[in-house]
């Protein structure tokens, strides 16, 4: 299991679709809801994920502490 998956900040997130399109193994973009969301947080490589929360224009993505 990993140490911190990754989240998405609902309210701060403009559903670019930058995340789902660098890494759509993780995220999808809800178009209903009008934001991102994480469907798969252990689907990608870390440097996957770290990429698509690296390409982010708005910065809404980030690393939480996995539950136990």
């Amino acid at each position: 299991m990993a140490d911190h998956v990754p989240f998405v900040v609902e309210e701060e997130c403009i559903a670019c679709g930058t995340c789902a399109e660098i890494c759509p193994e993780v995220f999808t973009v809800n178009e209903t809801l009008g934001f991102a969301q994480v469907i798969n947080p252990g689907g990608a490589p870390e440097e996957k994920i770290q990429e698509a929360m690296d390409q982010c224009p708005v910065q809404c993505i980030h690393w939480a502490d996995a539950m136990e």
